[in-house]
């Protein structure tokens, strides 16, 4: 087994729902010792999938994701105990990660300025809904305001004269968690040369508009922007996804379309299109979209999507199929040859989850335990800050820890 890259290290997680703990939950795939700490009542997340489903279900599976691998201490930071039982915990570790406002970080004494003055080597990462500076760097996000809706992301995926999509859970966040995780790293390699943890932040909303990054940056140069098209009228109708005759979709992938466009023909063995001159070449195929694309339609709706594989394989056309959540997970076998999924430990022995999408000596890093029950080790974090039994108790009495 690969020794895992952060081995060694220790990370505060101090972040509620998904993007902070994340990316605390990323390093703790890659072999950090992650610390949650959790409000006397835990991180409002575990309970949501419970009140979401409608009925009562035995765990929550988005939690497990963001938080297996982790140890838990249930711990009032708005207590003088408990903040001083968290100052102990900062000053022993390499990594605070948290995705709470700053306003009430400030208030809890928890911000940058302070968390560096405890301790100058620790890495800081904020990570915000709006930024650090701004009007709305305060104001409530989730990725479905910050980076969905006010990213631009739904409404770059809007036809004219259709609503914005519905996003799934959590998108925005695994993006910018996989962001800031490599943001940590760059600077705990940073601190080796200098010795000194620092800041490093992202949010939500600059995700966005990174995942539009060739939108967005088009823009800002030459000060316009495409507005989504419906697939009929495709730019290019060869970069574009069809209907086979068994209901299943393929998306073909002609990206050049000059060069794809004879093996397109080849494989749908109409040697006819190549002579006609209304898709003589790409410029040809966009103004003549429609009629392509219609084309094209009623090619592939003559045979199953079992036949447009082996034809687009045999003549070297590049091609995807159009899949969903139960095809992809279950009957794909490249996305379990991928490494897509990785036995983790639960309560009654292992269960197969999501892996975090990085390997790491090629081998694909294994959970090192379950999500932890809510203040499951506060106990054995404190004994490692090195309180006794009875200083423990103390704090419990008081309603410094949970």
């Amino acid at each position: 087994m690969t020794t895992l890259p952060l081995k060694g290290l220790q990370v505060i997680d101090l972040g509620f729902w998904i993007a902070g703990p994340a990316t605390a939950g990323i390093l703790a795939d890659w072999g950090a010792d992650v610390i949650k700490v959790e409000p006397p009542e835990g991180d409002p997340f575990r309970g949501v999938f419970l009140s979401g489903a409608a009925k009562q279900v035995p765990f929550n599976p988005p939690f497990e994701l963001d938080n297996r691998g982790k140890r838990s201490i249930g711990l009032n930071v708005l207590h003088d105990e408990g903040k001083a039982a968290l100052e102990k915990l900062i000053r022993k570790s390499d990594v605070l990660i948290t995705n709470l406002r700053e306003s009430a970080l400030q208030r809890a004494g928890i911000d940058w300025e302070e968390v560096h003055r405890l301790n100058p080597r620790l890495v800081y990462c904020h990570v915000s809904g709006y930024g650090r500076a701004g009007k709305d760097m305060d104001r409530p996000a989730y990725d479905v305001g910050a980076l969905w809706a006010r990213g631009a992301v739904a409404m770059s995926l809007v036809p004219p004269g259709t609503d914005p999509p519905q996003p799934r859970g959590g998108i925005g966040d695994h993006v910018t968690a996989l962001g800031a995780a490599g943001a940590v790293c760059a600077a705990l390699v940073g601190r080796q040369t200098t010795g000194e943890g620092q800041l490093v932040s992202t949010s939500l909303l600059r995700n966005g508009l990174y995942m539009l990054g060739w939108d967005v940056n088009t823009r800002l140069r030459f000060g316009r922007s495409e507005p989504p098209f419906e697939r009929k009228r495709a730019p290019n109708p060869i970069i574009n996804c069809y209907r086979c005759a068994d209901d299943r979709w393929l998306w073909l992938l002609g990206l050049q379309g000059d060069r794809h466009w004879p093996d397109l023909v080849a494989a749908v063995q109409r040697p006819d299109l190549l002579s006609d001159c209304r898709f003589a070449d790409l410029k040809s195929r966009t103004k003549n979209s429609m009629e392509c694309v219609n084309e094209l339609d009623d090619i592939f709706a003559t045979h199953p999507l079992e036949h447009w594989e082996a034809a687009l394989d045999g003549s070297g056309m590049w091609w995807a199929p159009v899949q969903n959540l139960v095809q992809v997970v279950d009957e794909d076998e490249q996305v379990r040859a991928a490494g897509a999924f990785v036995r983790t430990p639960v309560a009654d022995g292992e269960a197969e989850m999501l892996a975090t999408p990085v390997d790491f000596g090629g081998e694909v890093p294994i959970p090192a335990s379950m999500a932890p029950e809510f203040g499951q080790h506060t106990e054995e974090i404190l004994l490692e800050l090195g309180y006794d039994w009875p200083a423990i108790a103390a704090l419990r009495d008081k309603g410094a820890i949970t």
